[in-house]
């Protein structure tokens, strides 16, 4: 937690700025892009696992980490602040989406209709099932995360880091697929749910793994730079 000197200073405030200005773009990007699905090969004792995911996979793990950054470093309540106004940008983002669907192309248009209404029309189903999972999942991982740091009295920050991200990213692959399957989102069926939840968690596991010596260093830079002791 930081010290009371450094509450006002503009650089802390800055840096709460950048980190939320990250979750954000993050999450957002996550409902555009996730109707693209890749697909990966990994080698494994001679019979490579197919690893298939829609890349809003790509952006999701990043906002786990700047959560645990504020976490840390800004405390409980102004993590949870972050992720309501994410909340409030993705829900503001689908409206947009909406009404501009609601307009039609010009003749030149290089995006014509059919391709927009193709690409976002799904963005109401998508982004509730995002959403209700999104929120599940982040505010457990803000929970849990000073769960540990006080049951650890602030050590092993490492511990933290994972434990919190690793349980809230099982409830957020299960919640989020789950639900898109019960809309009858395509390409995302029942019959796709356990190899879709399967490599979601693995992939955000090794992500959570991954991205701990980042976790280190901003923490580190954080404390360094704006003089903030841990309580």
């Amino acid at each position: 937690m930081s010290s009371p000197d450094t509450e006002t200073s503009a650089a802390y405030e800055q840096l709460y700025l950048i980190l939320a200005a990250i979750f954000i773009a993050a999450l957002v990007a996550c409902n555009l892009i996730f109707q693209k699905f890749f697909s990966w090969e990994i080698p494994w004792f001679g019979e490579p696992l197919i690893f298939q995911q829609s890349v809003g996979i790509l952006a999701y793990p990043v906002t786990f980490l700047v959560t645990d950054i504020l976490s840390e470093i800004y405390g409980k309540k102004r993590a949870e602040r972050v992720v309501t106004s994410g909340l409030v940008a993705s829900l503001f983002v689908m409206v947009l989406v909406f009404v501009s669907s609601l307009v039609e192309a010009t003749s030149w248009s290089p995006v014509d209709d059919a391709v927009f209404s193709k690409v976002f029309g799904l963005q109401w189903a998508a982004v509730s099932a995002s959403m209700v999972a999104y929120l599940g999942a982040q505010y457990l991982d803000i929970r849990l995360f000073h769960f540990w740091k006080r049951l650890t009295k602030g050590k092993h920050l490492w511990l933290r880091n994972n434990a919190s991200t690793i349980a809230s990213q099982v409830v957020d692959t299960a919640l989020v697929n789950g639900l898109l399957a019960a809309l009858g989102t395509p390409g995302v069926t029942w019959e796709r749910f356990p190899e879709l939840f399967v490599n979601g968690v693995i992939f955000k596991w090794v992500f959570a793994l991954l991205d701990t010596p980042l976790f280190y260093l901003a923490v580190f830079y954080c404390r360094r730079r704006l003089n903030i002791r841990d309580s």
